[in-house]
């Protein structure tokens, strides 16, 4: 019976990750350790995990891996574990640059402290969320794994250094750490910070949508459930030592387009309230996934007008609660 340690499970693509987990491996364990920080509204987050809490082979841990190191992580999780996925970070570009440290402490310290509780556990199988922001400014599109990284964000500089992390940890200590570079996830659960639902919600209110820049500005959108399946092949994947591995969709959006397919969807008019480019935000991404087809067999089948109407179903099954 294997068990998983999933940090950051009642997040967005965490639970999306445990339900698929449970789906595909009936029987398995599964650990997820979460400190339910307040960057959006908890009473989401506990949606996100009701479900699992009376499900057989899971356990929830409230915990602050900034504040735990091994000796903590290893009270709560005592039992052998067959591999850790990390998806616990404090999120969001433009509010890292307001608090940079914040960053620093969960994402850089965080890690830390649970890479040392994987060595000292014997944990071969480490797969780490990044982040498609580590790419910086970069016109050399599609981006490939091996691209110059100029990142322009406090939180692009904690994902970055996630990576580095695990490489220095991989040759110390011989983890298996399997960094997965995610590009704009979307679907049922999205954080209510995030494009597609912050904008789904003000249409519904009747209220504008705040546009940065022009509207020219685009995204690899990728639908959680081709994230997730990109997700367990990494945990499954033994070919090598160290991989960075870009998990997209393989075409970008734009601002504009996104927001005429959401009225498609929606059957609602956008109002749009034209703003200021704001810092730390890419003009673009876009990403090679070649490496993740080689590697993982992840091919993402999602269309965005499929992959939007699926979050809109999800959305006004939960209306009273996101629209608080």
């Amino acid at each position: 019976m294997k068990h998983y340690l999933v940090t950051g499970g009642a997040g967005f693509i965490g639970s999306n990750l445990i339900q698929a987990l449970f789906r595909k491996e009936p029987g398995i364990r599964i650990t997820c350790i979460d400190n339910f920080d307040p960057f959006y509204s908890t009473d989401i987050k506990e949606m996100n995990i009701a479900g699992f809490l009376n499900q057989p082979g899971f356990r929830l841990v409230r915990m602050d891996l900034a504040d735990a190191g091994p000796a903590a992580i290893k009270a709560v999780v005592p039992e052998k574990v067959d591999a850790i996925i990390h998806l616990a970070a404090k999120a969001g570009v433009r509010p890292s640059i307001e608090n940079p440290l914040a960053y620093q402490r969960s994402n850089v310290i965080g890690l830390q402290h649970l890479l040392d509780y994987a060595v000292q556990e014997k944990i071969k199988q480490f797969v780490f969320a990044s982040s498609s922001s580590v790419y910086g400014v970069n016109d050399h599109f599609p981006w490939k794994e091996d691209e110059q990284l100029m990142p322009i964000s406090p939180y692009a500089m904690t994902k970055l250094s996630g990576e580095m992390l695990g490489h220095v940890y991989h040759k110390l200590y011989g983890i298996r750490f399997i960094a997965l570079r995610f590009f704009t996830v979307y679907g049922p659960g999205q954080r209510p910070d995030l494009a597609i639902h912050n904008f789904t919600k003000s249409m519904v209110q009747g209220k504008p949508i705040p546009v940065f820049g022009d509207g020219s500005t685009s995204r690899d959108y990728t639908y959680v459930d081709d994230t997730v399946k990109g997700v367990m092949a990494a945990v499954d994947y033994t070919g090598s030592d160290f991989e960075i591995i870009n998990l997209g969709n393989r075409y970008a959006v734009t601002l504009n387009d996104l927001i005429s397919a959401l009225e498609s969807v929606t059957g609602l008019k956008a109002v749009k309230n034209m703003l200021p480019a704001q810092p730390g935000d890419v003009p673009k991404t876009f990403a090679d996934i070649s490496r993740a087809a080689a590697l993982l067999d992840y091919h993402p089948q999602t269309t965005l007008r499929d992959g939007l109407s699926r979050f809109y179903e999800w959305f006004n099954l939960q209306r009273e609660l996101l629209l608080k």
